[in-house]
């Protein structure tokens, strides 16, 4: 999500800027301003990329107040106690990664993130970094949760889930150093596919290394600064969720708020509709489970 006008960069039909606003460095898509050269589609992107630009003003002005009531630690990685659910997500590892099996045989024909979320066009750009959604803030797919409905089921169970997905980097694939719009969620990675050597993938946040290990999990905040990669010859795949950050009153009232005020935004309803475009377009692929 973008805070402000930066020095923009051509690249091919978009714009990528990067912007810093109170020591906060991130980026946008953007698409040409020429009217001559302006498709509907690209007009309907910048009008997203404008409404996102003001939301994320709100959101970081509001930021730092609601940091001020959390009850759990705010640094780069917290422990895994913090959250009493995390076991419960290892220990059904075998079953979730039995439905992930299912989804890679269906690999080439995910989306990728940028395809459904425009913003992330800013750091990932080619096909490296492929989704399947589950649930994301308010909008739910049916379809997925059909399709692997014992992983819907593990996700369902979680409180104060925002937004839950198979995260899937291509070997190689390197996720540039930017950071999250909103702190009023806290980042969890269940790892179900990390390739040896385990060691040539991981992730840094705030200048905090971590490795992922299959079967575990990892706890971090992604308002911090952070990249991620995959530096080994097969995927790695997390089933990557965003949880409601503990708050003490009134900035839990709030922060829920905001979170239901972001599920309403254009941002959110683009990547809904681009999402069941694509659900659509593979409606008839055959699943393992018949759906």
């Amino acid at each position: 999500m973008s805070l402000a006008a930066g020095r923009p960069a051509l690249s091919g039909a978009a714009i990528f800027a990067r912007l810093t606003v109170g020591g906060i460095t991130c980026a946008y898509m953007s698409s040409p301003s020429n009217p001559a050269t302006s498709t509907p589609v690209a007009l309907r992107d910048r009008a997203v990329t404008v409404a996102t630009e003001i939301g994320a003003r709100a959101l970081h002005s509001t930021e730092s107040w609601v940091l001020k009531h959390s009850l759990v630690p705010t640094t780069p990685f917290l422990s895994l106690e913090t959250f009493p659910w995390v076991g419960r997500m290892e220990a059904m590892v075998p079953v979730v990664r039995a439905e992930l099996d299912e989804v890679l045989s269906h690999r080439e024909e995910l989306p990728n993130f940028q395809d459904i979320s425009i913003d992330q066009a800013s750091i990932s750009n080619d096909d490296g970094w492929k989704t399947f959604f589950f649930l994301a803030y308010g909008f739910r797919s049916e379809a997925n949760c059909r399709r692997c409905p014992k992983t819907a089921a593990l996700l369902d169970s979680i409180p104060g889930l925002v937004t839950g997905f198979f995260s899937i980097l291509s070997p190689g694939k390197h996720i540039p150093p930017h950071r999250g719009p909103w702190r009023g969620v806290v980042r969890y990675h269940l790892a179900l596919k990390v390739p040896e050597p385990a060691l040539a993938s991981g992730i840094k946040v705030g200048g905090e290394e971590a490795h992922w290990e299959e079967g575990k999990s990892l706890l971090f905040d992604d308002g911090y600064t952070h990249e991620a990669w995959n530096g080994t010859d097969e995927v790695r795949v997390v089933l990557f969720c965003d949880i409601l950050r503990p708050l003490r009153p009134p900035a839990e009232q709030v922060n829920r708020g905001l979170i239901k005020a972001i599920s309403w935004s254009p941002f959110i309803q683009d990547a809904r509709n681009r999402h069941e475009a694509w659900e659509k377009r593979v409606e008839n692929l055959r699943w393992g489970n018949g759906s």
